[in-house]
């Protein structure tokens, strides 16, 4: 497991409330972000970008969230690879793939697709909570 990119190039990091909203805006922010890095919107890796930023931000909200608390989201652009951050304040409940869901599950998909999506994905523990991450080739 990779805890670090070799060769940092950008940063972004934007914290934002723990609410549907929040996550909502975590997505916007990413694709305007890495548009601004030379990946187009629209874009196959834009669109996989957005895909697990909205996919981690849920979950941040969703089984992350302490009431007050913000989470936050970093992405990363090294060399030949980004990495997306999410960070939330309950380090307790570490994200787990718990095999496939039932056809008619309505949840449970998340990092399943995370994990199809990234070329590695993670979790790292913080002082008060926990960064999921996922990784993305740029070539």
């Amino acid at each position: 497991m990779k805890t670090e990119i070799a060769t940092l190039k950008d940063e972004f990091t934007q914290r934002l409330s723990s609410t549907r909203r929040g996550a909502r805006l975590a997505r916007h922010l990413a694709v305007h972000r890495i548009d601004a890095w030379g990946i187009p919107y629209g874009s196959e890796l834009s669109e996989t970008a957005a895909l697990i930023v909205a996919e981690l931000a849920a979950n941040a909200v969703t089984h992350g969230r302490v009431v007050g608390r913000d989470f936050e989201l970093s992405l990363l652009l090294g060399s030949g690879v980004l990495r997306i951050e999410v960070s939330d304040t309950r380090g307790e409940r570490a994200p787990a793939m718990a095999g496939q869901p039932a056809a008619d599950a309505e949840t449970g998909r998340g990092l399943l697709l995370v994990d199809a999506l990234a070329s590695d994905w993670g979790t790292t523990q913080r002082v008060i909570g926990k960064t999921v991450w996922a990784e993305l080739p740029l070539s």
